[in-house]
């Protein structure tokens, strides 16, 4: 297990002077993924279960006496105003005003150790504007519930709220409907083909598939094996062939699938002996990890109140 993966596994540190340090963002999978329709307003309707894993950011906050919000550590190609960490930040300070009116905001300082590759599929953006979410409520002790968090996550995005809602889940609609769902232990190699995929130029392809017959929680549980393709796929190995590279050397040792929108793709394997002779034979020049799967997110401790 690398540095990084056991920096991201253990618990925040407890605040000092206004500090929570080394908290995770674990990235997650998508076990399969279903395209099942599109609402009105040009939104895609999914089914999917979501696996988190131990791979992942870690983030360390600074509390502020005056309002602003600062990132202090550079995401190369993503702008301070555009990072999902800070517009968090600002969201929750804007509701944490409207929820006590007249009281002066407060600030943070962020700094992101990042792990996640960027346009992977794995939720990385996501996941660590969740961790913020659930830090600064933390730290500057505003007090709000998750479910309330998970309303304002999902103004940032349509993965936010899984990671805020604490477990493995079987996810509906544009993500935002979650149930609790058990998977088998597993470890995972994944594999980064090298390429950022923009999840908006894989749906708005035509030929992507749009009416996948729905599945209900019993399906999944009842046959887990039944349920892993991903709708997405097809369309993402066309448009970066590099994708469809990495499928094929990683099939020859199980079911390999594309996570998300690409470009990660994985195998589950039920032994880490199993997992680590896959890694000794990874091609030259490609970026891989061996992570395991986790079963709650490791900030469940940050609330008073359980994730349910």
């Amino acid at each position: 297990m690398s540095a990084a993966t056991k920096s991201a596994m253990g618990a925040a540190s407890p605040p000092e002077a206004g500090q929570l340090r080394n908290c995770p963002a674990p990235a997650k999978l998508n076990l399969f993924l279903h395209v099942t329709g599109r609402r009105a307003d040009g939104y895609h309707l999914l089914q999917s279960v979501f696996q988190l894993v131990e791979l992942g950011d870690v983030l360390h906050f600074q509390s502020r006496q005056d309002a602003q919000i600062r990132r202090m550590t550079d995401v190369p190609g993503v702008a301070e105003s555009d990072d999902l960490c800070v517009r968090a930040a600002r969201l929750l300070q804007q509701a944490a005003s409207a929820r006590h009116p007249g009281q002066p905001l407060r600030g943070a300082e962020i700094a992101i150790e990042k792990n996640i590759p960027m346009g992977g599929g794995l939720g990385g953006g996501s996941s660590d504007a969740a961790t913020t979410l659930l830090a600064l409520n933390h730290l500057w002790q505003v007090g709000f519930s998750l479910l309330q968090l998970r309303e304002l996550g999902l103004q940032l995005g349509a993965d936010v709220p899984f990671f805020l809602f604490g477990h493995n889940a079987f996810v509906q609609g544009i993500g935002e409907e979650l149930q609790r769902v058990d998977t088998t232990e597993h470890w995972f190699v994944i594999v980064n083909p090298g390429v950022s995929i923009p999840t908006a130029a894989v749906f708005a392809r035509k030929e992507l598939t749009r009416g996948t017959k729905p599945i209900t929680i019993a399906d999944f549980c009842r046959a887990p094996q039944e349920y892993v393709g991903n709708d997405l796929q097809r369309i993402a190995t066309v448009l970066f062939p590099e994708v469809q590279q990495a499928l094929d050397w990683l099939a020859q040792f199980g079911n390999a699938r594309m996570t998300g929108s690409g470009a990660c793709v994985f195998c589950p394997f039920s032994e880490e002996h199993q997992a680590n002779a896959v890694m000794q034979q990874l091609p030259p020049g490609w970026q891989a990890w061996k992570t395991r799967g986790l079963d709650t997110h490791p900030l469940a401790h940050l609330q008073k109140t359980e994730f349910v």
